[in-house]
């Protein structure tokens, strides 16, 4: 006899959202999109942002994109896409151990680093300076590429989750699946960056804060684990997503260990230094040329400064040492003395 396959359409998913826990976010009672659609067959609202998300050219990019090592000598070092999905990953872990909307928290996760420029978190003290008094921050602009550059009509509250899920970010998001997306970025880019810089030969295991050691274990999933479960333990007591202070205190004497050691630290410092360089000469040479920003950045109703920081920040590590030496000189990119330059 052969098995049965049986239809789960859109109307199928959002009943079963109804058994989500209470604080949670209901595709069926989104704020909507800021032009008004027709409903999908298939999939709920939020099924439907994580898919396009997915599917933008923005989305692609962030393979040749730097975490934190630029074109490092190896296969297996995180790259900002791959941190993307271990995002998402976190976030769908954290929002089903608490009964949430796993396909907002996804959606969110997917399209939170998409503003990224070139060569990691460099991009913002490159760019800021064109963008008096508040500076310019990679959060805005992957808002602004899902609302102007590829806009994709998500949803509001994907685009609030993704607002806000920095936590230096004022008002905090709106949806507890949103508060999942800020642990989950913190938990993966503090483990896999541990690791690639244990396997840069910046850390060893001996070198990590004892604290970290006692609380969180082995670096690695043992980490992610400890982390996980103290967010959801302590979400499920507090009735909200927050992880209880003495967890928190041990991941934020990991968070500046980190930024010492290995973020701010001598080794990566010059990169930087040269990334900056780089990014805010190429800011020059297309406030100076603004025919050479493609038109697909020109058609918007943006100031210069704008079109060519989306251009910039668009770039891929790859394609923005390309553009500075078609603009400054092949001899200029090499003297940049970055990877792959």
């Amino acid at each position: 006899m052969r098995a049965s396959l049986i239809r789960r359409d859109r109307f199928t998913r959002e009943r079963e959202e109804e058994q989500l826990s209470p604080l949670a976010a209901r595709a069926a009672a989104s704020r909507g999109r800021a032009r008004p659609e027709e409903p999908d067959e298939l999939r709920t609202a939020f099924e439907r942002d994580r898919d396009r998300i997915i599917h933008a050219k923005a989305f692609r990019r962030l393979k040749h994109k730097t975490q934190v090592f630029v074109n490092p000598d190896g296969d297996h070092y995180v790259t900002r896409l791959t941190h993307t999905l271990h995002v998402a990953q976190i976030a769908r872990a954290l929002a089903a151990g608490l009964t949430l909307n796993e396909s907002l928290a996804e959606a969110i996760a997917l399209g939170h680093d998409v503003g990224h420029t070139p060569f990691g978190h460099t991009g913002e003290e490159a760019l800021s300076p064109y963008f008096p008094p508040d500076g310019w921050h990679h959060a805005a602009q992957s808002v602004r590429v899902f609302e102007v550059l590829e806009d994709l009509n998500l949803t509001w509250e994907v685009r609030d989750g993704i607002r806000a899920h920095s936590w230096k970010i004022t008002p905090p998001p709106s949806t507890q699946e949103a508060l999942c997306v800020r642990y989950a970025d913190r938990i993966a880019y503090l483990t896999h960056d541990a690791l690639d810089a244990m396997r840069a030969g910046i850390l060893s295991r001996e070198t990590l804060p004892a604290a970290v050691s006692r609380s969180f274990g082995e670096p690695g999933r043992a980490w992610i684990g400890e982390m996980i479960e103290a967010v959801i333990a302590h979400s499920l007591a507090v009735g909200e997503v927050r992880m209880d202070d003495d967890t928190l205190a041990v991941m934020n004497e990991l968070r500046d260990f980190m930024f010492e050691r290995v973020y701010f630290g001598q080794a990566q410092r010059e990169h930087q230094d040269q990334a900056i360089a780089l990014l805010r000469a190429l800011m020059e040479h297309h406030l100076a040329h603004p025919d050479d920003i493609p038109a697909t950045y020109r058609q918007h109703d943006a100031p210069l400064v704008v079109q060519a920081a989306d251009y910039v920040a668009g770039m891929t590590d790859r394609f923005a040492l390309a553009t500075y030496g078609r603009a400054l000189g092949a001899d200029a990119a090499a003297a940049t003395g970055l990877p792959g330059a």
